[in-house]
């Protein structure tokens, strides 16, 4: 079910309203799905109906992304305000301390979920947070191009491109190792929502002087990187296991930063073995 939800958020200015685009289906224990920076929530469509069998599955879309309004004025597209913001959208679906998982920025705000108590398991998917200087400076890069061609390349070409394997492998080898293997359409619709990414540089400005240096506590924690991420290099994956030691670290073979469409059955399992 696709659906939106508004509801108010604390801030130091008085409450503040949001309102968020998610789709929800399955049944039993609640899994909030949180997508990468520039992304949507379509991005979890290839393992959702695997993980809807055996969990009431949450997908949202972040703030200022998809089809989700970006924030009020008021309130910065940071850490701490996309945690809060998350905390309260729980409220609002009547979610209480769901299993969180999410990949890149989604798996940094998930660990971020985690460390505050506010979930009962998480799984991080190639998460934001664990790179040196060099490396995030090289991820930022990439990410700008990336959203300088989606935002110049006309809708036609974008239209042209995406129904050949090659020219799928033009626009998403960055973030796919097997970019053939995404649907013409998913390509397609990807493609505008990073143009149309409307809170895209300030977000991630936000995330200049981030580093994930708190250990998570109490829960399950598992953490899995792609072998061919090319954006957030896997021996990231080794500092997230020196900050959190009793996570589980993961390593997804033949799997690029986004893996969920490289090899669904493998991340769907990750997902649901994380989440019991």
């Amino acid at each position: 079910m696709s659906a939106t939800v508004t509801f108010k958020v604390p801030t130091p200015h008085g409450p503040q309203s949001v309102t968020l685009a998610y789709s929800r289906t399955g049944g039993g224990e609640p899994l909030l799905l949180m997508h990468g920076i520039g992304h949507h929530r379509q991005a979890w469509d290839p393992v959702i109906s695997a993980l809807a069998a055996e969990r009431d599955v949450i997908a949202v879309d972040l703030p200022g992304f998809g089809e989700s309004e970006a924030l009020p004025a008021l309130m910065p597209h940071d850490l701490p305000t996309m945690s809060a913001v998350l905390s309260e959208l729980c409220r609002a679906l009547d979610i209480e301390r769901p299993h969180v998982a999410g990949n890149s920025l989604g798996g940094l705000l998930a660990l971020e979920l985690g460390r505050e108590g506010l979930a009962r398991s998480v799984t991080a998917l190639s998460p934001a947070g664990f790179w040196s200087q060099a490396e995030r400076r090289y991820a930022f890069g990439v990410l700008l191009s990336m959203r300088q061609v989606a935002r110049r390349t006309p809708a036609p070409v974008v239209e042209r491109l995406a129904r050949t394997a090659v020219g799928r492998t033009v626009l998403t080898s960055t973030i796919y190792a097997r970019p053939a293997r995404r649907s013409p359409a998913a390509v397609v619709a990807e493609t505008r929502a990073l143009a149309r990414a409307e809170r895209f540089t300030e977000t991630l400005r936000s995330g200049r002087d981030i580093q994930f240096t708190d250990d998570v506590t109490g829960i399950p924690v598992t953490v899995a990187w792609g072998s061919r991420d090319r954006l957030l290099v896997p021996r990231q994956g080794v500092r997230a296991k020196y900050v959190i030691p009793r996570a589980r670290l993961i390593r997804l073979p033949g799997c690029g930063h986004v893996p969920m469409n490289d090899d669904p059955a493998l991340v769907a399992r990750v997902l649901l073995d994380g989440s019991r």
